[in-house]
């Protein structure tokens, strides 16, 4: 269970690659007063209707009703008043600028028709070149160009909607020339004539304004969606200051062009219609043998669909009083996830959410109830239209809206929803992998929002998505140059549409299940100068193919496919796969075809061996070659951390295996008094969370308890003489029965009697080892007795109530927290290599030593049981990378980190002991969240509790973080660590997005893990640089030559067993926090400690004035304040030179120097 709702944060107002989110609006239209009344005349009238009454705030039943909650319609209301953009005195000039565009282009005088060759040169002469889309058209034509006054000219789009938003640096407003029909022929349709006609007046209009005196504007030409066949042209400011420079309201002017409804037959641009002949084809000769064009059709439909969209539109708004404002937050929720109009965007943007809003609002035949209603609010249409793109597979079902008896066949190209009135599939722009990115995002947001707990309004809204390093597991850089296209061709976009087809569709078929998610993202194209040719593509630029794994197959090395008596499909796959293909019998008898992949090598995953084997292949050697493949680049840095067959927990095996061997040995001795009730684990080496797995050097806890007797004493000291005879006897069992073994009693806490005072060290022949405790359940009610009996002394008290907090931390808390990290790391293969991962990232900037293992651990899970806006963690260096963000924004000042276990856990919770243990609900999240406010109004300085963190199984809150554990300082510097880190993510994902622009990345840029793991300790006041000869990282075990030397040996040498659980370093370290933890903050690495660093608190060591027994080593100075007519008083300030001393005598041959 996540937080609750944090903080509002502004939309980020980012600038990206492609058109602004206004600019995506082809359709979204508004006339100006007097046409929009005429063709509103023309609409067919509708019936009043009634909405729901605008109620209070407070009526919480119609808040319900329409929003999550009243936050959450709180935060919609602000977010759309941030976004919307503001019509004010700004807009005044673009306005008059529109006035200016209108009036001129009314005026241009027509032009008679002239032959391809002559109107071009003309125009040439002009300055303008002539934007032909490809191929261009034939030289004998016979067809001639004309251009003539338009039929009318409206301003459309977003911006007269009122649906335009700020999250953009240009906003652009689209105004519409509709040419007029009689200067076309009926079969213009046919081979792009329509085409070279619309790209030829368009030509005229860039050339009236370049060359009328009134015309103080810059002009360029661009793709309409970013398709070559619709070129538009591009208005931007002068910047001189007149009357039409509208600089300050920082848009631009887009001048499209239309056609009227009707120019062409309807049968003729349907999807199903082929309207490309090949040049030695008659009009009536076997017409029917040849394909469909859907795109080329739906391209010139397009333009005779403009005005009525804006009927639509504008009908649905009026009908509709939510309307505009679910248009706004669809249109940010595609802007966080990076879908556009534009082709290479994923052909879904603004448009096509409102007029898909639009749509859904009427009944699909006509007849019967809407999927919309019109009294939804804007939050409801929202979600409606997600979920009408999340259930509904568009690809193998097409949606058809009121088309009568037109019958609208499937593609395997792009998905179908077919716009009967207008006669369009409104999605012909998108290709197979956007449509599933799409239908994936709307299925998580669904998701998320179906919460009950929390309404994740910044998931849904504020959280950019689309962001490479956190959406994906996998990225495949592929340079355009590699792809050997031509670009001077005429069909060089479909070819490149072609190439992007074929990649997608081997690498699917290759990969099968190992992946979740696989796209495309291509470079876009930028405008042009009206005066000189579209420019070819830039072959520096990079192709991305983002690929999603799933963690249980992604690493399998093996593929099978059909068995060797399917005859056709078995020559399917061997022709697939070549060379790599054989023939193979199974353990089961069955014999199928199948290919082998290798993990012999680490530096290369078996995901990269199958990408740079297919496109070698398939699409060419130089492709496989100049591929860049990002995957996983962060689990080198730690033992195994890279996922190894189904089970991220792979390492631990042999652990968890010594660990059932001793518990049956243990539970199968005869000569105990008691029966053995259970023996629990409680450390992270057994919940699959140490960073080194393979450590023999440090015991792992077991909590062993018995089954109830009243023989135990009633006296807490009695209790702990009674443990340290039943550990005794163990050992003498252990002697006896398993003589291999070592065995050995330890004391601990001898100066606190409330606390665990004996321990057994157990170590193995395979050389593990574990540390036994005893619990015994009497000694809660014996200290929760010794806390209510008011004839104690207050500091006899306030041992009990510490040694009671440490009583149900290590005897039920940890248990219980192991037991539930256990079950969630063998469902989550990514959790373990994750939080492995992550602490290793604390260790290396020394701050593990003052965050509990389990605090640390419940961030990584909390990044698996919410890990909203994105999916599920599938590899370590994603679940820690997204950790890493969480904690960049995470404002522990104000907010708790509240772990609901039971999402996923179902059995910890029975068996769990703590007080609080199901099932979170609203009620139970609202006490944390009062008992976190209680602990900020005791505490407000947070010196005793800083982080606080509750799950389902310890609502308390401040079991992993009391006693300032860690400290404010040290919460901060994990944040500020924490930021820096996703900054330098950030920054090398800006540096790939830029590649894919075409700027070449050289050795600088690449990304290299280990940064984030390195630790500056400059930063510090103090550092003591230690012998290797004493730190863990030194003392590597030498590997025997021979393998009968080293089965001699066994795993551990003698030496080696009697140090199991000694390191002086860190024992070092702790003493020195327990001597000068008040004076000096330390900071150290517990895995190796190499370097134990410090700073002056300056709490404690400031100058202050003279008394007796500061506490700590003191200097007397002169004071500073004098009075008058007095002599200087004498202050003491912190003897740093004798402390350091004092460290360097107290660590001896420990300490190799200190700075």
């Amino acid at each position: 269970m996540a937080a609750p709702a944090t903080k509002r944060r502004k939309l980020r107002h980012e600038s990206e690659d492609g058109s602004a989110l206004e600019s995506e609006d082809t359709s979204m239209s508004r006339a100006n007063p007097q046409e929009e009344q005429h063709a509103m005349s023309k609409a067919a009238p509708h019936k009043p209707h009634r909405t729901r009454p605008e109620l209070p705030l407070q009526d919480g039943v119609y808040t319900a009703e329409v929003y999550k909650s009243n936050m959450f319609k709180l935060q919609v209301d602000e977010l759309l008043e941030q976004v919307k953009f503001k019509y004010g005195k700004k807009v005044v000039p673009l306005e008059n600028a529109m006035r200016t565009l209108k009036t001129l282009i009314e005026q241009f005088p027509n032009r008679e028709p002239l032959p391809i060759s002559e109107a071009e040169k003309l125009l040439r002469s002009q300055g303008v070149t002539v934007p032909f889309p490809s191929p261009r058209p034939p030289k004998d034509a016979k067809y001639r160009l004309e251009y003539a006054k338009p039929a009318s000219i409206n301003v459309t789009g977003s911006y007269a909607l009122k649906v335009a938003t700020r999250t953009e640096d240009v906003c652009s407003v689209d105004m519409v020339v509709v040419m007029p029909k009689s200067i076309f022929q009926e079969k213009d349709y046919l081979n792009y004539r329509y085409l070279y006609k619309r790209a030829y007046y368009l030509a005229c209009v860039a050339a009236g304004l370049k060359n009328s005196s009134g015309s103080k504007f810059k002009l360029s030409f661009d793709c309409l969606n970013g398709s070559s066949l619709q070129p538009i042209l591009i208005v931007d400011p002068s910047g001189d200051g007149g009357a039409d420079d509208f600089s300050g309201s920082k848009c631009q002017v887009r001048i499209l062009l239309a056609i009227p409804e009707g120019t062409f037959a309807e049968a003729k641009v349907r999807p199903t219609s082929n309207c490309i002949r090949p040049q030695d084809q008659s009009e009536g000769n076997a017409t029917k043998a040849l394909p469909p064009t859907p795109f080329y059709n739906a391209t010139l439909q397009s333009d005779a669909t403009m005005m009525p969209y804006l009927k639509l539109l504008h009908s649905a708004s009026s009908k509709c009083d939510a309307f505009k404002d679910a248009c706004v937050l669809g249109r940010i929720w595609l802007k966080q996830r990076g879908f556009g109009t534009r082709v290479r965007k994923g052909g879904f943007g603004n448009f096509e959410w409102a007029a898909l809003m639009a749509i859904l609002l009427h009944s699909k035949t006509g007849v019967g109830a809407s999927p919309l209603s019109p009294g939804y609010s804007s939050y409801q249409l929202f979600k409606a239209t997600l979920q009408f793109l999340a259930q509904h597979n568009l690809t193998k079902t097409p949606y058809v809206f009121q088309a009568g008896d037109v019958t609208i066949p499937k593609s395997t190209f792009a998905p179908i929803l077919y716009d009967g009135p207008r006669n369009i599939n409104l999605l012909y722009k998108m290709t197979q992998w956007s449509y599933t990115q799409l239908q994936a995002e709307a299925k998580a947001s669904i998701s998320t929002l179906g919460d009950s707990l929390a309404d994740h309004f910044e998931s849904t809204f504020i959280v950019k998505t689309n962001l490479l390093t956190y959406h994906y597991d996998a990225i495949l850089r592929i340079p355009m140059a590699s792809l050997e296209l031509e670009t001077e061709s005429d069909s060089y976009e479909e070819a490149v549409l072609e190439k992007c087809r074929l990649l997608h569709s081997t690498i699917a078929r290759a990969l099968t299940d190992r992946i979740t998610s696989l796209a495309l993202l291509t470079p876009e194209e930028e405008p042009w100068k009206v005066g000189s040719a579209k420019p070819r593509e830039d072959q520096r630029k990079s192709l991305f193919i983002t690929i999603g794994t799933d963690p249980a197959f992604a690493t399998r090395n093996i593929d099978l496919g059909p068995a060797a008596e399917d005859k056709q499909e078995a020559a399917s796959f061997r022709k697939f796969w070549g060379e790599k293909a054989e023939l193979r019998r199974f353990k089961d008898g069955s014999i199928l075809e199948s290919v082998v992949w290798t993990q012999k090598d680490a530096s290369t995953s078996v995901l990269e061996q199958i990408l740079r084997f297919v496109l070698s292949r398939h699409i060419g050697a130089g492709v496989a070659e100049m591929a860049d493949f990002a995957y996983d680049t962060c689990s080198s840095l730690v033992h195994h951390g890279r996922i190894q067959g189904q089970s991220g927990v792979f390492p631990f095996t042999s652990r968890m295996n010594a660990f059932s061997s001793l518990e049956k040995d243990i539970r199968d001795f005869e000569g105990l008094p008691l029966q053995i009730r259970h023996i629990r684990a409680a450390d992270p080496q057994l919940r699959y969370s140490s960073v080194d797995p393979e450590s023999m050097k440090e015991p792992a806890a077991l909590i062993l308890q018995f089954e109830g007797s009243a023989r135990w004493p009633d006296d807490l000291c009695a209790i702990q003489r009674t443990k340290v005879a039943f550990l005794l006897k163990i050992t003498d069992l252990l002697a006896e029965e398993k003589p291999n073994y070592v065995a050995r009693v330890g004391l601990e806490n001898q100066s606190y009697p409330s606390q665990n005072q004996a321990y057994l060290d157990i170590i193995l022949p395979t050389g593990f080892s574990f540390r036994l405790r005893i619990h015994h359940d009497r000694e809660a009610t014996l200290l929760e007795r010794q806390l209510k009996d008011k004839s104690l002394d207050s500091q006899s008290r306030e041992a009990a109530a510490s040694g009671l907090a440490i009583y149900k931390r290590d005897f039920i808390q940890v248990p219980a927290h192991t037991q539930a990290l256990q079950v969630l790391c063998t469902r989550f293969p990514a959790l373990s290599p994750s939080i492995r991962l992550t602490k290793k990232w604390f260790a290396t900037h020394l701050l593990l030593p003052h965050f509990s293992h389990e605090l640390v651990e419940l961030f990584v899970v909390n990044t698996f049981l919410q890990p909203h806006p994105w999916a599920i963690p599938s590899t370590a260096t994603s679940g820690f990378t997204k950790t890493l963000l969480w904690l960049s924004r995470w404002d522990w000042r104000h907010t708790p980190l509240i772990v609901d276990f039971s999402t996923s856990v179902k059995q910890v919770a029975a068996e769990a002991e703590g007080p609080s243990s199901g099932t979170l609900s609203t009620e139970d999240i609202k006490t944390i969240q009062t008992r976190f406010e209680a602990w900020r109004r005791i505490d407000p300085g947070m010196n005793r509790v800083v982080l606080f963190a509750a799950t389902n199984l310890d609502s308390d809150g401040t079991t992993w973080s009391d006693k300032g554990k860690p400290e404010k300082v040290m919460a901060s510097r994990m944040t500020a660590l924490a930021r820096v880190a996703t900054n330098a993510l950030r920054r090398h994902e800006d540096k790939l997005l830029e590649s894919l622009k075409g700027k070449e990345l050289d050795e600088a840029d690449t990304f290299r893990p280990g940064k984030l793991f390195s630790a500056n300790v400059q930063d510090y006041d103090i550092v003591i640089r230690l012998s290797s000869k004493h730190t863990r990282s030194s003392k590597k075990k030498a590997e025997p030559k021979f393998k009968n030397l080293e089965m001699q040996q066994g795993p551990l040498a003698m030496e080696e067993k009697q140090n199991v659980g000694y390191n002086p370093a860190a024992l070092l370290a702790d003493d020195l926090r327990q001597i000068y933890g008040d004076a000096v903050i330390w900071f150290w690495n517990p895995d190796s400690v190499d370097v134990i660093a410090g700073l002056w608190n300056p709490v404690v060591t400031a100058r202050r004035s003279w008394k007796v027994k500061p506490g700590w080593n003191s200097v007397p100075v002169s004071s500073q304040k004098k009075k008058e007519d007095e002599e200087s008083g004498i202050d003491i300030e912190l003897n740093k030179q004798a402390i350091c001393n004092e460290i360097r005598r107290l660590g001896g041959d420990l300490i190799l120097d200190i700075n």
